[in-house]
């Protein structure tokens, strides 16, 4: 087996950077009682005006004033581990967060899927600094060795035949050891753990405590330490809080993206999508608001959920200042991706179709767009059906196999004269047929009879021809079959 460890050295200040929207600028956070504050951890930025991780903050006022502050919380640290678990079960069934500060998963049963371990790597480096989260990447035969290398160097591989030599040259203080053990083997006069390898078992046992031996023998893969797995949730859960009171909804889009980059790597690491999720704007001392965001499909893609929600949220009328934004997904349906061509022939600007519908959708609102079905009739203003809400999704596209038909071929005729030359429709369709004045209109097709309704007492007998205005427009015009007027325009040509 191997197993990658993604060791996680700043993620506490990674979860605050990644959603504060000057990341660059002075920043610390914060931690402890009122009365001894200290600087939990510090940005490159802060570092450099000489802040320092534990320096207390009183000291840190004295050095430099300017650096933004913002309270440290380990349950938001956490919570942020959880999510990067849910990320990582995409490339592995087997993660753990057992060990301390990282992510551990087994990859060997993986290297078939996502290629030779330099790609796959590569790929794991890529995601998580689209995700902003800083780390180191090792591997070797089993989770606690990985955990071990992290604390030495990044990209370091250990195998089976080096694993023993390797380990051996680390550093006791880079170890994983317990302080209080790591002092006694260093006033022992050991250095690496190589020396520890090589004292006999029944002195470690009787002069340290029972967890040692073992944690040797895990170390070497002499016997295996369990770990729990992790199982992504049911439903998606995070929030981020705003520095300030925000009252516009432009303003609220920046921790938009975040969120919903956040649940697209949530979605893809269950392999699944989202057709429903909330928006939850909180406010002071007045209920939250909610902006509901629906689809007709399931969908994960982070750029698609980001519009849609831009477009519900801009929609909504926000009643009081915004101090916290969450995004809570209880309805997460397996995810089935669109079938492309190997060769596809679209634009590069062309945007899906189901893409399209749900920006739409999004934009206008849910009754503005809406489906189209054919009908079994030949009259036109029957020849289709609107179809609402969620049964559009009927409309999205032809089974794979069923033939299409076209809906301007719904309304063929009964009886045609016009045996040499296709049948036209119109691309716009009159709600209601109007009278056509007959000045100087000349016929360029026709005529095509149309023969129908005789069961339902609104029969229709009609002679459909193109034809040409004075103006030049190319209208769809009727009249009584045999007749040749009055004239009734039923549709116009692009």
């Amino acid at each position: 087996m191997h197993w990658a460890c993604l060791l996680l050295p700043q993620l506490a200040l990674d979860g605050v950077l990644r959603r504060h929207p000057a990341p660059h600028e002075p920043l610390a956070l914060v931690t402890g009682p009122m009365q001894r504050r200290v600087l939990h951890a510090v940005n490159p930025a802060a570092k450099a005006l000489g802040l320092r991780a534990g320096m207390g903050w009183a000291a840190a006022q004295a050095l430099c004033t300017g650096f933004v502050t913002v309270e440290h919380d380990p349950e938001a640290t956490e919570r942020l581990r959880r999510l990067l678990a849910a990320w990582a079960y995409g490339f592995s069934s087997q993660v753990s967060t057992d060990l301390p500060h990282a992510i551990v998963l087994e990859v060997g049963g993986s290297l078939k899927l996502f290629g030779p371990w330099p790609r796959f790597e590569a790929r794991l480096r890529e995601e998580l600094r689209a995700l902003g989260i800083r780390h180191r990447i090792t591997v070797a035969p089993n989770p606690q060795a990985a955990r071990v290398l992290a604390n030495v160097g990044d990209g370091l591989a250990l195998d089976e035949e080096g694993l023993v030599a390797g380990l051996g040259r680390i550093s006791l203080d880079r170890a994983g050891l317990d302080p209080a053990v790591a002092t006694a083997f260093s006033r022992m006069g050991l250095r690496r753990l190589q020396q520890v390898f090589a004292l006999p078992r029944d002195g470690l046992a009787r002069r340290f405590t029972k967890d040692l031996l073992p944690w040797l023998d895990t170390l070497r893969g002499l016997q295996d330490a369990p770990l729990r797995h992790y199982r992504p949730p049911d439903r998606f859960d995070a929030r981020i809080e705003l520095e300030q009171e925000v009252e516009s909804n432009q303003a609220l889009l920046f921790p938009l993206r975040r969120l919903t980059a956040d649940l697209a790597a949530f979605l893809a690491g269950r392999d699944g999508g989202v057709q429903r999720f909330v928006l939850r704007l909180e406010h002071d001392r007045r209920p939250d608001s909610e902006v509901v965001v629906g689809l007709l499909t399931a969908e994960r893609e982070a750029a698609v959920l980001f519009e849609l929600a831009r477009g519900r949220l801009e929609q909504a009328r926000v009643p009081a200042p915004v101090r916290g934004l969450r995004l809570l997904a209880r309805e997460l349906p397996p995810f089935v991706p669109a079938r492309r061509d190997l060769f596809d022939p679209r634009p590069q600007q062309a945007v899906p179709w189901l893409q399209l519908r749900e920006r739409l959708r999004a934009r206008l609102g849910d009754g503005a767009v809406h489906g189209l079905a054919v009908q079994a009739d030949h009259r036109p203003e029957r020849a289709w059906r609107r179809l609402d809400g969620d049964v559009a999704m009927a409309a999205k596209a032809p089974a794979a196999g069923r033939p299409r038909t076209p809906l301007p071929a719904a309304s063929t005729t009964a009886v045609s004269y016009m045996d040499s030359c296709p049948h036209l429709r119109p691309g716009w369709l009159l709600p209601e047929p109007q009278p056509l004045p007959d000045n100087g209109l000349r016929l360029l097709a026709g005529p095509e009879r149309i023969e129908s309704g005789w069961w339902d007492d609104e029969e229709a007998r009609r002679d459909y021809y193109l034809v040409e205005t004075a103006q030049g427009q190319q209208a769809w015009a009727w009249c009584p079959a045999g007749a040749h007027g009055p004239w009734t325009l039923h549709g116009w040509f692009a």
